[in-house]
């Protein structure tokens, strides 16, 4: 469903990126981890065509869409949220949701009929005429989810949408990333929140100063000397136990 083969993104003298290769499979559920500057959002946006990476490729359904303008990504199916969410403040959450549904659908009746069904899926029905910036973050999370889901994606990377929740909206984050992926989306998950990833990844991918140190299931990246050096410690190992 989605390759990337050796892609390396630098900033000036920064390798940001560094020969990073993976393959995401149709209906899987992938966790990215790695501690902060390891290069995860730097890869989302790479993927997602907001850079361009000065090697490697990125291939999704079968199409080299390496360096292609983030809508057109979109529009093939590939779908982002970002680590800040910035909704239109001033606009309902049910407009928010619209001007995601309008990228894929041909007129205003369709994509509000789509904006109104995720909408419900996300549990934002009750807020849908509320403004978005009377949101508070557990709700903003969520209508940056729907926002994505609106695009009709086959894969949606979500970047930190469990960052700042209480336990009951990262219960609810949780169990709302479960439902979607079971209803046949793949998922690509980054995430500081190790119990959540643990519960939710079928397979967990470590980066490390832009490079790739491990990739496996969950029981295998908790077993990975280098991982628990790099980013976990002994103290969540010691947890797990």
């Amino acid at each position: 469903m989605l390759t990337l083969e050796n892609v390396t993104k630098r900033f000036g003298g920064l390798t940001a990126v560094r020969a990073v290769s993976l393959d995401v499979r149709e209906r899987e559920l992938v966790g990215i981890i790695g501690p902060n500057g390891a290069g995860k959002t730097t890869l989302f946006n790479v993927v997602s065509g907001y850079y361009r990476p000065e090697e490697g490729r990125v291939v999704f359904a079968g199409s080299d869409v390496t360096g292609r303008a983030p809508h057109d990504i979109c529009r093939l199916g590939l779908t982002r949220t970002f680590q800040i969410v910035k909704p239109f403040g001033n606009l309902s959450v049910l407009d928010n949701v619209m001007i995601g549904a309008l990228t894929r659908t041909p007129t205003v009746r369709a994509a509000r009929s789509d904006a109104e069904r995720v909408v419900e899926t996300c549990g934002l029905a009750p807020y849908a005429t509320a403004r978005a910036r009377a949101l508070p973050i557990g709700l903003r999370k969520r209508l940056e989810v729907a926002r994505a889901l609106a695009t009709r994606p086959r894969v949606l990377l979500l970047d930190e949408v469990m960052a700042g929740l209480n336990p009951t909206e990262l219960g609810g984050m949780v169990d709302l990333i479960r439902r979607l992926h079971a209803e046949g989306l793949t998922v690509i998950v980054i995430e500081h929140i190790m119990a959540a990833m643990m519960r939710l990844a079928q397979r967990i991918v470590v980066l490390h100063h832009g490079e790739k140190i491990a990739e496996g299931t969950p029981a295998q990246i908790v077993a990975d000397r280098r991982v628990v050096d790099a980013y976990l410690g002994e103290e969540f190992v010691l947890a797990q136990a």
